[in-house]
């Protein structure tokens, strides 16, 4: 198993479950409400952690009760975070979202200290690039973070996935030095202008991606699956058939999945085709720590039927 960096943002999750997701303007009564850790960079970082990667995680947090409850939280996961900073000017990070009847999700983040993590903070991390064989990003820290960490990867010679969430323009000159992009279908249009809504628009915004210079593309689509292109071929990958709870860090839990089975060793078909398992067992349940599954969940829910059909090349 080779080493992954993950360095991204801590946010603790306050949720409410309704009938519906409100308008401006609009209060809804919900039906239930939950607390618990979340973050892109976290939920990342736990699913490897829980699948048996070898990770460390790199991310700041302030100094109050939500950075005490990530630290018991990590120790609890057997998560490496002995180099998480912490900035005691500033709160940890904190989202609210809501979930409707259906399992969709609308977001909100104050990112807090994520947002304070520093290009210095990175070079004097330096022995965590070096040992590492992956690194994976996201952008709940500061961009300028995010391009220092590709670029001191990239010297590394380490492989840099980024999932471009949430979904902001990148700098072309740094698109083109990412292994692996994986943008949802918002993300996706963001980058390309193209609105992703189906297996051609994903395509088309995938290669818009490729011709930008990203080496592999991988756009997730929720239930449709997810499809990818790279230099010699383009290729659909279907999901799982499972009943959504609650879709709050599927994308999480498909790219930490990804990043684990590359590590270990797998191809990238093998690789989108356990992330995409790792991403549907994770909707069947409410919150998202909750739903990140142990490899011991995964063979269970291949056993009750949870496999993914052969991919599908589209070129």
């Amino acid at each position: 198993m080779q080493k992954i960096l993950v360095i991204g943002s801590y946010n603790v999750g306050l949720t409410v479950l309704g009938s519906r997701i409100p308008r401006p303007g609009e209060t809804v009564l919900g039906d239930r409400f939950d607390m618990g850790p979340g973050g892109k960079g976290s939920n990342q970082a736990i699913t490897i952690a829980r699948l048996g990667g070898d990770v460390t995680f790199l991310a700041k947090l302030g100094r109050d009760i939500f950075a005490d409850d990530a630290l018991r939280l990590f120790e609890h996961e057997g998560l490496d975070a002995k180099h998480l900073l912490f900035d005691p000017e500033a709160h940890t990070g904190a989202g609210i979202i809501f979930v409707n009847a259906e399992g969709q999700n609308a977001i909100g983040v104050a990112p807090g200290a994520n947002y304070r993590l520093s290009t210095a903070d990175l070079d004097a991390a330096e022995a965590l690039f070096t040992q590492s064989r992956y690194l994976l990003m996201q952008l709940e820290t500061p961009l300028p973070v995010v391009y220092h960490a590709i670029e001191k990867a990239r010297a590394a010679g380490a492989t840099v996935i980024l999932n471009p969430a949430p979904a902001q323009p990148i700098e072309p000159r740094y698109l083109a030095k990412i292994d692996i992009l994986t943008p949802n279908e918002t993300e996706a249009e963001i980058l390309t202008g193209v609105a992703v809504n189906d297996l051609p628009t994903a395509f088309e915004a995938a290669r818009r991606l490729r011709d930008q210079g990203v080496k592999q593309t991988i756009v997730t689509l929720g239930e449709k699956g997810s499809v990818l292109v790279d230099a010699t071929r383009e290729a659909h990958f279907p999901a799982p058939k499972v009943r959504s709870v609650d879709t709050t860090g599927a994308g999480d839990a498909f790219n930490g999945g990804l990043v684990y089975a590359l590590a270990a060793g797998r191809t990238i078909d093998e690789a989108i085709g356990f992330a995409s398992r790792v991403g549907a067992y994770s909707v069947m349940s409410v919150g998202v720590v909750p739903g990140l599954p142990r490899q011991a969940d995964l063979e269970r829910f291949e056993r009750e039927g949870g496999h993914v059909g052969a991919h599908v090349d589209a070129s």
